[in-house]
């Protein structure tokens, strides 16, 4: 705001006041004293800069943004979470509280659980030592100890880890917070439930869908951090925050959540709309093909990402693909662009009987 507040021109600013029948020249009592309130007078602008930035929400980030968003609107940045395993352990010992497990890769994840005596096989459960999607690694990932325990043989996790998420970028968490000033959320209301869903570890967006299955329902569909499928736990984690349901739907609609009483609300996931790309690219010599085609694959997937469950872009667009993938690093051309076999926007549906995300599939590249 204050850019053209420098001390040249503070100072210029002064001299041209000060009466031609005082000597301005440099040396001179007048160009050196105005100088020398010049340099203070900038000192304040600047200071003033850094007050207007502190008070403008969009140039605001980490802690700073934090502060800000929860003091005049109560939104709290979601926290990351741990990815979690069960590994299955051969040998005869005991694994405690703290000992280490890890892939090859060195991504390491330590025992929570107390003393476990293993006799010939056994489960212990681990989470991941990093925070966020570092521990997410597929099954008989987790095949390592870095340091040796005392008579255990062997180790490996028969499924994928689950639960690891990223904190809430800066960006999301400043979107919530305009979400919260254009559209306040009241007692049960429909933002409610999305402000609900959008607050929880893990969740990336959420669509609700009022009176889907008769009245007093509510269906509550959501995409992970990475605005991809969900998984189970991660549904059932934020169905037991907004409406647990119980043993047999004891405590559904009771008001045993954050939902009132009398709300039957169900989380659920959307399905995924694959997207094929087929494409000729001519590309710069100084890449490789590998460099070309995950180039193209990260501009496709974060802007597929984007657009989920986003009801202003219901449909993935022919255009944007191709203007993605020109400008993708190493691309000089291309041509003969097929989505999904075709050269049309690719529609998603957002209802609630058929809620669809695109999740992009094939990357079929011919180089020329």
């Amino acid at each position: 705001m204050y850019e053209d507040k420098t001390i040249d021109s503070i100072h210029q600013q002064i001299l041209d006041n000060i009466s031609d029948d005082y000597e301005k020249s440099p040396g001179e009592l007048a160009y050196d004293l105005s100088r020398a309130f010049a340099i203070e007078e900038a000192l304040i602008y600047s200071a003033l800069s850094q007050i207007v930035d502190l008070i403008d929400v969009d140039k605001l980030s980490g802690e700073d943004l934090e502060k800000y968003v929860y003091q005049r609107k109560g939104v709290v940045r979601v926290p990351g979470s741990y990815a979690k395993a069960q590994l299955t352990v051969s040998g005869n010992g005991t694994i405690n509280k703290g000992d280490l497990f890890e892939t090859p890769s060195g991504i390491q994840f330590s025992c929570v659980d107390g003393s476990v005596a293993i006799s010939g096989t056994g489960l212990v459960n681990v989470q991941c030592t990093q925070i966020g999607t570092a521990g997410m690694v597929g099954a008989n990932s987790i095949t390592q100890m870095p340091v040796t325990l005392q008579g255990i043989t062997s180790c490996t996790n028969l499924s994928a880890t689950t639960g690891g998420y990223e904190a809430e970028s800066d960006g999301h968490l400043r979107d919530r917070y305009y979400q919260e000033l254009q559209e306040p959320s009241a007692s049960g209301n429909m933002d409610n439930y999305k402000q609900w869903a959008e607050s929880h570890t893990g969740v990336g967006r959420a669509m609700v869908f009022s009176l889907w299955n008769g009245d007093n329902t509510v269906k509550v569909v959501i995409t992970d951090s990475n605005q991809g499928l969900p998984d189970q736990t991660l549904i059932n984690a934020v169905q037991e925050y907004i409406d647990p349901k119980g043993e047999n739907n004891s405590t559904w609609g009771v008001g045993a959540g954050a939902a009132p009483l009398g709300a039957y609300c169900t989380v659920a996931s959307p399905t995924a709309k694959t997207i094929d790309i087929n494409v000729h690219v001519s590309k710069d010599a100084n890449y490789t093909d590998d460099e070309v085609k995950q180039n193209i694959t990260d501009y496709i997937t974060g802007y597929l990402q984007s657009i989920a469950l986003d009801e202003d872009n219901n449909y993935v667009s022919y255009a944007k693909v191709g203007n993605l993938i020109l400008n993708a690093n190493g691309v000089m051309d291309y041509s003969s662009l097929t989505i999904n076999g075709g050269n049309a926007n690719i529609p998603l549906s957002l209802t609630n009987e058929s809620c669809e995300i695109p999740v992009l599939g094939m990357v079929t590249i011919t180089y020329v």
